[in-house]
């Protein structure tokens, strides 16, 4: 199992989703959104609840 960013980003590939699409959905900037793909930041339970919903996922996805 990856990191939370890697599956971030293996269900937004999945969706077909541009990482600036996925950011702007889940109302947050692409910086952000970019490092928490790439392990350089940890989202929190709420980040990760907008990230879900955005994607149209269970949470409990990313666990």
């Amino acid at each position: 199992m990856g990191n939370i960013g890697e599956k971030i980003k293996k269900k937004r590939l999945e969706k077909h989703m541009k990482q600036c699409e996925l950011a702007e959905r889940a109302e947050m900037s692409n910086t952000f959104l970019s490092d928490i793909e790439n392990g350089r930041s940890e989202p929190s339970i709420k980040t990760l609840g907008k990230i879900a919903v955005a994607l149209e996922i269970d949470i409990k996805k990313f666990f």
